[in-house]
């Protein structure tokens, strides 16, 4: 599978959910014999669990809201008002690119979370930008974990809801994630609460943690390791929203 396709899998994961066997189920053949999104109907009538994620969507999260605003600001910053245009159709247009230079971003994100996960799965990389990604993440996480032998990308199901871990092992639960830059980067409450969910899922007892990637130089690496307070009230949270979801979708 080439980075293209990935990154398309990855966009097709937005509202993604399992089997309760763990298993993903991310899209599904439509009536008209095409490949498309699974949908709350899909997931009721086969009886599918949302994704962590896809639960934890239903909570506030500033920290992306305040991306986003940003992403808006720049755009309205770079682009003059047209002669003749209106408020309404200026504020359109300056919508519409804000949207392309997140998609843009995401995508850069997708494939840099790729590299460090084919890294780590010891598949070849390759050239040019690819190794040094990898390289930058391992050595954060050498610096804070022994060397054990990853499981890579594992999905699951605990009956309720589902997820795909990216990094763990007996003594370790690490999360990946990228931005633009890592400078004062902080969890939030979404992150606590995703690795304690995935923990609980799993049944992981061990250290739970976040590791961002920067995507633009200075490349960096920092590993955040979340307290097992926050992550027992993170479980709390988001065990709410589960019960919120439920009721909201029917599912």
């Amino acid at each position: 599978m080439n980075i293209n396709d990935i990154i398309k899998e990855q966009a097709a994961q937005a509202g993604h959910y399992y089997t309760k066997e763990g298993k993903p189920a991310y899209t599904i053949i439509g009536k008209n014999g095409k490949e498309r999104n699974t949908t709350v109907r899909d997931a009721k009538r086969l009886g599918l669990v949302p994704s962590v994620t896809q639960v934890i969507k239903e909570s506030n999260k500033p920290g992306l809201l305040s991306w986003k605003e940003e992403q808006a600001i720049m755009a309205a910053l770079t682009m003059p008002l047209i002669e003749g245009e209106t408020d309404k159709e200026y504020i359109a247009r300056i919508k519409a690119d804000s949207r392309v230079q997140a998609s843009k971003a995401a995508a850069r994100g997708i494939q840099i979370h790729t590299w460090i996960q084919q890294g780590f799965e010891g598949k070849p990389l390759p050239p040019d930008e690819a190794p040094v990604f990898f390289a930058t993440a391992q050595l954060e996480i050498l610096e804070h974990c022994d060397m054990p032998e990853w499981i890579c990308e594992q999905s699951f199901s605990n009956g309720q809801y589902g997820g795909k871990v990216d990094l763990h092992s007996p003594d370790y639960l690490i999360d990946i994630k990228t931005k633009e830059s890592i400078v004062d980067v902080k969890t939030y409450d979404e992150h606590v609460m995703q690795i304690a969910a995935y923990q609980h899922g799993i049944g992981h007892k061990g250290k739970g943690g976040i590791l961002f990637v920067s995507t633009k130089p200075p490349l960096e690496a920092k590993l955040i390791w979340i307290k097992s307070e926050k992550l027992e009230r993170g479980l709390n949270m988001f065990h709410a929203l589960v019960d919120y979801y439920y009721a909201k979708t029917g599912l």
